[in-house]
């Protein structure tokens, strides 16, 4: 699942580059539906309406790697969404009101292959399930739809991670910075937005960056520590001891945009 959101992430390029990492070598088996990876790539550059309703996953139409040699089973999930009406001026009630595809969309498909992957992780009793977020699920950026949909994916990271917790199966959300990729390339050759973005474009991120971030917390034998929990992409790498593919160490936005959300530990069943 891919988020073509301007400036934090981007369509189809973001799962092909964490594929292209985490496949690269590595023990680790990506899930992801062929069906939706072949409706986001031909469209680019708008999610349709469509896309908003539910697509039958028949077991013949997902992939799913059953070697035994692959562990642990490993999904990167984001959340594809339409919507480059988020960083254009104006407040909620000036937007279309399709930017409530951010929700529908966007915390859906995240949800989606969750529950898919998980018997699969249950069964084996191994395997982590990413959530891909930003400060946005915290700080205000973008308005009060894409705030929304974050802080929704940050939680389902969250309560996920006490189901799954038994079985030894971790659930994460990470938060990514500015990404580099062929849309942003496009937005940032408009004068103005280039301006208003200036301070950060030193910073940006790969995505490739979070698909080794990825790869390093499915080795860490103490994946389970992590579970539950929001961590900012950038920190990760620096802990890890993870560079860019260009070299660089991007840096980590917390004092800029604030701390991720500390989730209560009490449990209602």
């Amino acid at each position: 699942m891919v988020e073509p959101n301007t400036f934090t992430t981007a369509p189809i390029v973001l799962s092909l580059a964490f594929a292209a990492v985490l496949l690269a070598g590595f023990a680790v088996s990506v899930w992801l539906s062929s069906r939706q990876i072949r409706h986001v790539a031909r469209h680019r550059g708008a999610v349709p309406a469509a896309f908003s309703q539910t697509i039958a996953l028949p077991a013949a139409d997902t992939k799913v790697s059953k070697m035994d040699d692959l562990k642990p089973l490993t999904v990167g999930t984001q959340s594809a969404t339409s919507g480059d009406e988020l960083v254009q001026p104006g407040a909620f009630w000036e937007k279309p009101l399709s930017l409530l595809s951010l929700l529908n969309v966007g915390m859906r498909s995240n949800y989606v292959a969750s529950y898919y992957a998980a018997p699969l992780m249950v069964a084996r009793r191994c395997g982590l399930i990413v959530h891909t977020s930003s400060f946005g699920g915290t700080c205000y950026m973008h308005g009060p739809a894409y705030g929304a949909g974050k802080a929704a994916v940050d939680k389902m990271a969250h309560d996920m991670g006490v189901e799954l917790r038994p079985h030894n199966v971790a659930v994460v959300s990470i938060w990514m910075g500015l990404l580099k990729t062929e849309r942003t390339d496009v937005a940032l050759s408009d004068p103005e937005l280039a301006r208003h973005y200036e301070h950060l474009l030193e910073t940006m991120e790969s995505p490739q960056l979070t698909g080794l971030v990825i790869d390093a917390l499915a080795r860490d034998a103490h994946l389970m520590d992590r579970s539950g929990r929001i961590w900012i992409g950038a920190e990760l790498a620096q802990q890890y001891g993870i560079h860019d593919v260009d070299g660089r160490q991007p840096p980590s936005h917390r004092p800029m945009l604030g701390d991720p959300t500390v989730f209560s530990a009490a449990v209602i069943a």
